[in-house]
């Protein structure tokens, strides 16, 4: 079962291929029977290779912004052609038109779940709500405005300052030894 945080990663990566203007993006839960390596498939084509690299892109620095992940592994960025983006929980396929109708991963993956985004919005929010009602509330008492502290000098820089004053009141002159100097040193 994916968590709530896979559910929010994959939203956030299905806004960034629609801010770059990917087409026909689709979300695939895949069974967990058939397929133990991952949780989603999250499959847009692009018009061009430049389109593709800008979509990865996207999806990378929004994720890494928002959640602080970055994937663990990234296939094909440079030639743009099909770019795979392993995120562990969810991998994200960004095709160029021919080569997604070529490859057709929607087909090979028969037992995976398309998932339209409200459905998976919808089932973030259930989950959201649930966990609000499961955890208590806590109730913070309204605190009393804080006083100023007033600045106490430490007892090291009073008694430094005493010591100063009786130093000062003291005449000045050569101080003499409880021995006899001669007086003509």
């Amino acid at each position: 079962m994916a968590s709530t945080e896979t559910r929010r990663m994959v939203l956030a990566a299905v806004a960034a291929c629609d801010d770059k203007k990917g087409e026909d993006t689709r979300v695939l839960e895949l069974d967990p029977a058939d397929s133990a390596f991952t949780d989603f498939f999250l499959i847009t084509s692009s018009a061009n290779e430049r389109q593709s690299q800008a979509i990865a892109d996207e999806i990378e620095l929004r994720l890494k912004r928002d959640f602080g992940t970055y994937p663990n592994s990234v296939e094909g960025r440079r030639l743009g052609e099909w770019v795979l983006m392993d995120y562990v929980d969810f991998v994200v396929h960004i095709f160029l038109h021919d080569r997604r109708t070529f490859y057709d991963i929607e087909r090979l993956r028969k037992s995976a779940r398309p998932i339209a985004l409200a459905e998976l919005t919808a089932a973030l929010t259930e989950k959201t709500l649930a966990a609000r009602k499961k955890a208590p509330v806590k109730r913070m008492a309204k605190k009393a405005p804080a006083k100023k502290a007033v600045a106490r000098k430490s007892p090291a820089k009073s008694a430094a300052k005493k010591t100063k004053k009786k130093a000062s009141r003291v005449a000045p002159g050569p101080i003499r030894n409880s021995k006899r100097l001669p007086e003509s040193i």
